[in-house]
């Protein structure tokens, strides 16, 4: 090559890295992704990472978090994990991967934007969405709740629904999550069943009771009833006051990859504006802090997360179900 051609494809490639194109380029072969995600959204997502990374053949498996987790024990058993990644519902799920050595830290991923705790600190996991849980309400209830301490009110009597933590994942950390958060702890709880909330269902199944007014009040991930609401349900969702629990959607590389150049630059996407600007397409809370909120949400400013520490919450899952079940059953 010419001396001044050098040159200039140097200077040309220098351009490209600091546009963040190169990567585009670097990665490519095969990945095979494990996910919860809805299907149109892991398709949804395939697809703007291999407009980003044409190289990069990528497939996916889809089912519930516990279904895709018992399909990956059952590989490693076998000693052949078939997945690359994992981007599933919760850092709980994560946290146990992480402490039994299974996740491929990604230490280049650049996280500076978010704010601290929302990742693993050590940078096996990363968050992708917030998720979280509230209360909807049927529009024609005389009582508007303005927070959790409503639902244990005399007027919401025999009138609440909630996920049990014993079947969903989302609804043990928002839990584990309120327990740790509010006065009383488990004592709420208590109140909850005192006044006869019922614990039972998915998220599909309250939305069902409330919209229907079976039940006219209830605990439910966001985006169901705003969605709803927005084509004519008669639900309204709270942000309650005291604040709420929220599950990340976290993504990871498992340490087995076969392609783990291919896998970081999967989640460097995700976790990218352009990523992240993704998720709110898709009607979801991004986790990147500059990203708006879809329509039917307030502001950020609004919205008051409450803490959660994945690593603790590990630990203690099984108390935590054990002391719901005493409760409740």
């Amino acid at each position: 090559m010419h001396p001044k051609a050098m040159i200039a494809w140097a200077a040309a490639s220098l351009v490209l890295i600091a546009a963040g194109l190169a990567p585009a380029d670097a990665a490519e072969g095969k990945l095979v992704l494990y996910t919860s995600q809805p299907n149109t959204d892991a398709q949804q997502t395939i697809d703007a990472f291999k407009a980003r990374h044409p190289k990069v053949e990528i497939s996916f498996v889809r089912d519930g978090t516990p279904r895709i987790m018992a399909k990956l024990r059952a590989e490693i058993e076998a000693g052949a994990p078939q997945a690359d990644l994992l981007l599933i519902a919760d850092s709980v799920t994560m946290e146990g991967l992480k402490r039994e050595g299974r996740l491929l830290a990604h230490d280049k991923a650049e996280t500076s934007a978010y704010p601290a705790g929302i990742h693993d600190d050590g940078k096996t996991w990363f968050a992708t969405k917030l998720i979280t849980t509230g209360i909807v309400y049927n529009s024609k209830a005389a009582m508007k709740p303005a927070g959790w301490a409503d639902l244990v009110r005399p007027e919401a009597k025999n009138l609440v629904a909630m996920p049990s933590p014993l079947n969903s994942g989302a609804a043990l950390i928002h839990t584990m999550t309120l327990t740790d958060s509010l006065p009383g702890g488990w004592d709420y709880y208590q109140a909850l069943k005192d006044n006869g909330a019922l614990a039972a269902g998915g998220n599909g199944d309250i939305l069902r009771q409330v919209a229907t007014g079976e039940k006219l009040y209830g605990m439910i991930v966001d985006f169901m009833p705003i969605r709803e609401k927005a084509k004519g349900a008669p639900v309204e969702f709270v942000f309650p006051s005291e604040g709420v629990s929220a599950v990340s959607e976290p993504v990871a590389i498992l340490k087995t990859s076969r392609n783990p150049e291919a896998a970081r630059a999967f989640v460097d996407f995700l976790i990218s504006k352009e990523g992240q600007e993704l998720a709110l397409r898709q009607g979801y809370v991004a986790a990147h802090p500059d990203v708006a909120l879809p329509a039917g949400y307030p502001t950020r400013a609004a919205i008051r997360l409450m803490p959660f520490d994945a690593a603790k919450a590990l630990a203690s899952e099984a108390a935590a179900r054990k002391r719901f079940s005493a409760i409740f059953e």
